[in-house]
């Protein structure tokens, strides 16, 4: 845990094979990082750019290309899932996920039979199984969880959506054999993108920019800690930074509250590390960020609106990224 005083934890947000034979191994061992994310773009870039793969898809060509890619991607999460393991086993996070196919976002059924059998075929405990937050993801939310499964909800953008999530959690947790352990569950709540998103429009109205995505980041954040649900934490995804107005680890060091964790790219990491400055912060209250959205609602922003685009355009670019894997991988 990288604040163990406040229940920290630093995730990478990358995943590739010489990666995780190499550099990946120093940052757990050097205290940096426990533990991980993958998404379907990350695994475009990998497998799109990264030589390493080429001899494997060749082996793999008797077989279908989401078949090429899910031997492919299952090698690679359970790779790293044995360097985590060790983590995972004194308690200190030690998680690696796997998305399930975007495509089969609107379909529960699918999304379950997949869900179950990736878990199954890594077969490693310390995987997590990723599931957007569809109103089809809420029923796979709860029945992976139901089953045993970790659980890391992704493309959460809007406190609906959270709240959603947490009540499907609830609902697996009453399904759960007496005796038997409660899986862990993340909910990935989207940061940058708000600001990438408002920031000319508040910028034109004499708002302070930069602030969209942590204040609605920390809104869900209050709402996931007031419910205190057994083995529930946020986890804040989309921390890198575009562009230069804004210090590379900006997101991490803005989001540094107590039983959270950050998973961000590796320039990310390196930048957080380089400043050598670690202050966690306290939390926003909800009284400052109800202000703050009632200031940029005057202003014409729906932000419900802005959350619902948010989240489709989420999805699209993972459909996209899983689909150029498939069709430009040469899978």
């Amino acid at each position: 845990m990288f604040l163990e005083n406040i229940g920290f934890s630093l995730w990478c947000d990358f995943v590739e094979r010489s990666f995780l034979q190499n550099e990946f191994k120093k940052l757990i061992d050097n205290g940096v990082i426990n533990g991980a994310t993958s998404n379907p773009a990350i695994f475009k870039e990998a497998i799109l750019n990264s030589p390493v793969y080429k001899a494997e898809i060749k082996k793999l060509k008797h077989l279908s290309p989401k078949e090429i890619y899910e031997e492919i991607a299952c090698k690679d999460i359970r790779l790293a899932a044995d360097i985590l393991e060790s983590l995972y086993e004194k308690g200190d996070d030690g998680f690696i996920s796997i998305e399930i196919d975007p495509r089969l976002c609107d379909d529960a059924k699918e999304s379950i039979k997949e869900g179950i059998r990736l878990f199954e075929k890594i077969g490693k405990k310390n995987v997590m199984i990723k599931v957007p937050a569809t109103e089809a993801g809420y029923e796979v939310i709860e029945e992976l969880v139901s089953n045993g499964i970790n659980v890391n909800v992704t493309l959460v953008f809007s406190p609906l959506q959270a709240k959603l999530s947490l009540q499907a959690v609830k609902r697996a947790h009453q399904k759960i054999t007496a005796g038997k352990d409660f899986p862990q569950v993340v909910i990935s709540v989207f940061v940058s993108r708000f600001d990438r998103k408002l920031d000319a429009r508040l910028f034109e109205k004499n708002i302070k920019t930069s602030l969209t995505g942590i204040y609605n980041a920390s809104k869900i954040y209050n709402m996931i800690e007031s419910q205190n649900i057994i083995n529930v934490r946020t986890l804040f995804a989309s921390t890198g930074v575009k562009g230069d107005n804004l210090r590379s680890d900006y997101y991490v060091k803005e989001l540094l509250y107590p039983n959270s964790i950050n998973t961000a790219p590796l320039k990310t990491i390196d930048a957080f590390l380089k400043s050598k400055e670690f202050t966690p912060k306290k939390p926003l209250s909800n009284d400052i960020i109800d202000e703050y959205f009632t200031v940029v609602e005057n202003q014409g922003i729906n932000m419900d609106k802005v959350c619902d685009e948010l989240i489709t355009e989420g999805i699209e670019a993972f459909k996209i990224a899983f689909s150029e894997i498939l069709n430009k991988g040469h899978l």
